[in-house]
C-alpha cells in the first residue's frame, strides 16, 4: 500500500466540496458476498440466465430457485464489512456527499449511510409483476417459490435489475446528477464496464472531477480517467484512509 498516496487521496477527500464515491462488488467481498466476474465471480460457477427478465417470466420457479440460492440465503445474513462503515463515518462527517452502488446488498444503508442510490436496485424489495405493488422481503416467505402478491396474486420479482431492464428512473437521474455535481469522485471496487453505469465515472471527470480509484488491480479506468490510483483490498485501503481523516 503506497501511503504517499493514501495521504494524498485522504487531503483531496478532506478538501474537496462535492465528494462522492461509486462503488461496486469489490467493497462487499469481505461481508462474504462473492463478485460477479472474475476468478471466483457467479457467472464463472452459474450461467445468468435465471436473471433474463424473459426466462424469468417464463419460468418464475425455476429462477426463483436460483435467485434464492445465490442472492437470499447468502444476503440475508451478511453484515457491513470496515469499508461500508468507513464510508457512512465519510458521509456522518461531510467528506462524501452521496453514494452511487452497482450492490443490490443494501450493506452501506445498514452500515449507516443515508443518501445511497441502488442503480441495479435491491434485493430487499419485491415487486408484482402484474400490478406493481412493492412489498419488503420480510413479507415474503421464500420456503414458497415463486412468492405472490397479495393483492392480485401475481408473481413478484427481487426489485432489482435484470438483464434486458432499464436501470430505474430515479437512481439513473440522481446518479448522473451526482457525478455531474461532484469535485471529487472515488471509485471503489468496481471496473464500471457495465453500462450505463460504466458512463458514470466518465461524466464526472468530464464535469471536471478528480478521480481517485481503489481496486484489487488496475481497471480500463486506471490510465484513462483516473487520477490517484490505490491497490489493494477495499476494506484495508478505505481503513487507512480513514485513519488520516481521524473518523
Amino acid at each position: 500500500m503506497d501511503i504517499k498516496k493514501i495521504e494524498q487521496a485522504a487531503e483531496w477527500i478532506r478538501n474537496a466540496k462535492y465528494s462522492v464515491a461509486f462503488t461496486g462488488a469489490g467493497i462487499s467481498v469481505d461481508s462474504g458476498i462473492p463478485p460477479f466476474r472474475g476468478k471466483n465471480g457467479l457467472w464463472t460457477t452459474h450461467h445468468p440466465i435465471f436473471l433474463e427478465i424473459d426466462y424469468f417470466k417464463k419460468k418464475p420457479f425455476q429462477s426463483w430457485k436460483k435467485i434464492k440460492e445465490i442472492f437470499y440465503d447468502k444476503l440475508s445474513g451478511a453484515e457491513p464489512n470496515t469499508g461500508h462503515k468507513v464510508l457512512a463515518k465519510m458521509g456522518e462527517r461531510s467528506f462524501i456527499e452521496s453514494i452511487i452502488t452497482q450492490n443490490i446488498d443494501h450493506l452501506h444503508q445498514k452500515a449507516g449511510s443515508k443518501f445511497v442510490y441502488e442503480i441495479h436496485g435491491t434485493y430487499k424489495q419485491l415487486v408484482c409483476t402484474e400490478c406493481n405493488s412493492e412489498y419488503d422481503i420480510s413479507f415474503a416467505n421464500l420456503d414458497f417459490l415463486p412468492p405472490t402478491c397479495y393483492i392480485c396474486k401475481g408473481i413478484l420479482k427481487p426489485d432489482m435489475v435484470f438483464f434486458n431492464e432499464p436501470i430505474p428512473t430515479f437512481a439513473k437521474t440522481r446518479s448522473f446528477a451526482e457525478a455531474k455535481k461532484s469535485d471529487l469522485f472515488i471509485i471503489i471496487g468496481t471496473n464500471a464496464e457495465v453500462m450505463p453505469a460504466a458512463e458514470i465515472p466518465e461524466v464526472a471527470k468530464q464535469n471536471g472531477a478528480k478521480i481517485i480509484e481503489i481496486n484489487i488491480q488496475e481497471s480500463h479506468l486506471t490510465n484513462s480517467i483516473t487520477d490517484i490510483f490505490l491497490k489493494g483490498n477495499a476494506s484495508e485501503v478505505l481503513m487507512k484512509i480513514g485513519e488520516y481523516l481521524y473518523l
